[in-house]
C-alpha cells in the first residue's frame, strides 16, 4: 500500500525508523546500483512534490532550536527561502544523481548568510541551523523510505547513499555560506567601526555620559541643535545593487529640499536600512508636513518613519526612540509601496507603545500627563480619580464608584488637570490610555519625584 507524504510525516520519530534501522549494519553488500538509484530518485521525487510541507517542517525545527535565527518578519521570510532552496537543491541532486562538487550554494542561502553577518548573529548559529536542518530532513527521508517495500540490503544501500549525499551537500554548502558570512562580516565591521558610527551608537546608550562638543566634532553633526530623527529603508525585495548609497543620496537630497540647518547625520544599520537625524538651528515648524510635501518630488522614496523634534543629546536620543517605535509598527504592513509614518500621526503612538520598551513608554506618558505623571502618592490619587471620572462620564457616577462626595471628585479632577498643565480637549483618548498605563505599569513609567 502506498501512503502519502503527509500521512507518513505523522510517523516521524525514533519509533518510526529506530526499529527498522537499529541493527548494526554499516556497509551493504548490494551490487545493483541501478536499483538503489531508482529508490533514491523515487524518495526524492515524492518529497519534492511536498516541498512546501518539507520546508515548513525543517524551518520550524531550526527556528525552534536556534533562538538567534528567529529574528523579525523579514529575517523569518529569508530563512524560509534559504531552507526551501537548500531542500530543493538536495532533493534534485538525489533525484537526478547530480554530483555535490558541481553544486554551489543557492542564492537565497548566500543572501541569508550575508544578512546574519550584517545583524551580528553568531556564525555558529548559522552552522547549527544547517546541522539541525540536515537531521530533520534525514528523519523525513527515513519515514519515506520505510513506506517502500524493498529488499533489506537494497534498503541499507539506499540509506547509505542518501546519508552520504546529504552529508556531502551540507558540508560543502556550509563551508560556502560561512565564507560568505565571514567576508560580509569583515566588510560590515570595517564600515560599522568607523569613528562616526561608533559614536552614534554610544550616543544612543542611555547610560553613556557624552561630551557634546567633542562628539559633535567627531561625528560632524551639531548635537546641541534641534533634531528630527528618521529611519529609512527600502523593502527587502528590492534588488538594487547598492541600497545604502541610494539611501544616502535620498537623505542628502531631502535635507536640501526642506532646507535643514546643516548636513543630515546618516548611520547605516544594515545593507538596506539607515538611521538619520535632520539638524535645525531652532525648533522646526511642522517638520513632518514639510518632509511629506518634499517626498512628492522623488521617484523612488524609501519606507520612512519620523520621530518628534527634540533638542540636545536627550532630544537626539528621544527622537530616535520614537522613530524606531514607529518603524517597528510600519514594518507590520509589509508593503512594497513606500510608507511614511510619524510618531505624532493620530493613533500611531497608542498603537505601538504596548510593544515599546520602558524608556519609550515613560517618555510618552510624561508628555501626555506632564507633572501629573510624577511618582507621588498625591499624584497617584489624582490620576486614579481622573481615570474613573473619564471612564464614568460624570462626577456623580465617578463619586459612586469611588465612594466619595460629588464635590471631592470635582476638586480632585480640577487638581489633576491643574497638575497636567492643560485642559483635556481633542487628546482625551491619549489621556485615558496614559492613565491606564500608569495604573498597569506603576513606577516603571512614572516621572521621578
Amino acid at each position: 500500500m502506498t501512503i502519502t507524504f503527509q500521512e507518513s510525516v505523522r510517523k516521524v520519530g525514533s519509533e518510526a525508523y529506530g526499529k527498522t534501522y537499529g541493527h548494526a549494519v554499516t556497509t551493504a553488500d548490494f551490487s545493483d546500483t541501478a536499483e538503489v538509484d531508482r529508490h533514491v530518485a523515487s524518495i526524492a521525487a515524492r518529497l519534492n512534490e511536498a516541498l512546501a510541507s518539507v520546508t515548513s517542517l525543517v524551518r520550524d525545527e531550526i527556528a525552534d532550536k536556534v533562538a538567534e535565527l528567529r529574528g523579525d518578519a523579514a529575517s523569518a521570510e529569508l530563512l524560509s527561502a534559504s531552507v526551501e532552496s537548500n531542500v530543493d537543491t538536495i532533493l534534485h541532486a538525489l533525484q537526478h544523481r547530480i554530483a555535490v562538487d558541481r553544486i554551489t550554494a543557492p542564492a537565497a542561502a548566500v543572501e541569508y548568510a550575508r544578512r546574519l553577518a550584517q545583524h551580528r548573529v553568531p556564525v555558529n548559529a548559522l552552522v547549527r541551523g544547517y546541522r539541525l536542518g540536515q537531521r530533520r530532513l534525514t528523519e523525513l527521508i527515513f519515514v519515506e523510505l520505510e513506506s517502500l517495500n524493498i529488499d533489506p540490503l537494497a534498503r541499507v544501500a539506499t540509506i547509505q547513499k542518501i546519508t552520504r549525499v546529504t552529508f556531502e551537500y551540507i558540508d560543502s554548502v556550509t563551508q560556502q555560506v560561512v565564507a560568505v558570512y565571514e567576508d560580509e562580516r569583515e566588510r560590515w565591521v570595517e564600515n560599522q567601526h568607523s569613528i562616526r558610527t561608533l559614536k552614534v551608537r554610544e550616543l544612543l546608550a542611555e547610560d553613556t555620559v557624552v561630551d557634546a562638543e567633542a562628539t559633535s566634532v567627531d561625528i560632524r553633526y551639531p548635537l546641541r541643535w534641534h533634531h528630527v530623527a528618521l529611519i529609512v529603508g527600502y523593502p527587502e525585495t528590492d534588488d538594487h545593487p547598492d541600497q545604502l548609497s541610494r539611501l544616502h543620496r535620498f537623505v542628502r537630497d531631502l535635507g536640501a529640499r526642506i532646507e535643514v540647518g546643516g548636513n543630515p547625520l546618516f548611520a547605516p544599520v544594515d545593507a538596506a536600512t539607515a538611521w538619520v537625524w535632520l539638524p535645525y538651528r531652532s525648533l522646526p515648524t511642522a517638520p513632518v508636513e514639510r518632509i511629506r510635501a518634499a517626498l512628492n518630488g522623488f521617484d523612488d522614496p524609501p519606507h520612512m518613519s519620523l520621530g518628534s523634534a527634540g533638542s540636545g543629546i536627550e532630544g537626539f536620543r528621544r527622537s530616535h526612540r520614537r522613530a524606531w517605535l514607529t518603524w517597528e509598527l510600519g514594518r507590520a504592513h509589509a508593503s512594497r509601496t513606500p510608507i511614511t509614518m510619524a510618531v505624532d500621526d493620530p493613533g500611531v503612538a497608542i498603537a505601538a507603545l504596548l510593544a515599546a520598551n520602558g524608556a519609550m513608554l515613560r517618555d510618552w506618558v510624561g508628555e501626555v500627563l506632564g507633572p501629573l505623571a510624577a511618582n507621588t502618592d498625591n499624584d497617584a490619587r489624582l490620576r486614579d480619580t481622573l481615570r474613573v471620572f473619564l471612564c464614568a462620564g460624570s462626577y456623580k457616577l465617578a463619586a459612586e464608584e469611588l465612594n466619595m462626595h460629588f464635590n471631592s471628585v470635582k476638586y480632585r479632577v480640577d487638581r489633576a488637570l491643574h497638575r497636567r498643565g492643560k485642559p483635556i480637549r481633542n487628546d482625551r483618548l491619549d489621556v485615558e490610555v496614559a492613565l491606564l498605563v500608569c495604573r498597569w505599569y506603576g513606577p516603571a513609567v512614572l516621572l521621578a519625584d
